[in-house]
């Protein structure tokens, strides 16, 4: 699976041990940065980034990192498409995906360690999207993004 990920300066620890442990499962990973953990950033510009590789087909799925996990879910959700979740242990992180058919996941580096994001990330990679009631719940999801995007400028 082609997974991207991107985060703030907050986030970058994080995200970068996720790239490590992506790549050790045999996960195909697109880094969008930030490529300096160090220096400060925003959170809209990767959440934003996440978001559109994954409408854009360049990437399966999203994880994005920043201290609570709140602003860049905000941000990646504001991508007509997503459907991301801020999750903060595995039981969450799972029924985002069964439930929501979460196509990003939102981490809070300052929340939650890397224990438990690594047991998040594989809760939510391995559940399968759920049927039955849920479809018609992503269906009006979906016809949210339809209905109150903003045509172009």
């Amino acid at each position: 699976m082609r997974i991207a990920l991107g985060s703030d300066h907050a986030g970058y620890d994080l995200k970068s041990s996720l790239v490590k442990n992506l790549t050790e499962w045999g996960h195909e990973v697109v880094d969008l940065g930030p490529g300096n953990g160090t220096d400060s950033v925003d959170y809209p510009d990767f959440g934003e980034a996440v978001g559109l590789c994954v409408t854009s087909g360049k990437a399966d799925m999203g994880i994005a990192v920043c201290g609570s996990g709140i602003g860049i879910s905000i941000a990646a959700n504001k991508v007509p498409g997503i459907r991301a979740a801020l999750v903060h242990d595995a039981t969450s992180a799972r029924l985002a995906r069964e439930h929501n058919h979460a196509n990003v996941l939102c981490l809070g580096a300052r929340l939650i360690g890397e224990p438990v994001a690594l047991d998040a990330v594989q809760a939510w990679l391995g559940a399968t999207p759920g049927e039955g009631r849920h479809i018609g719940r992503i269906d009006k999801l979906s016809a949210l993004d339809q209905r109150l995007t903003p045509p172009e400028r």
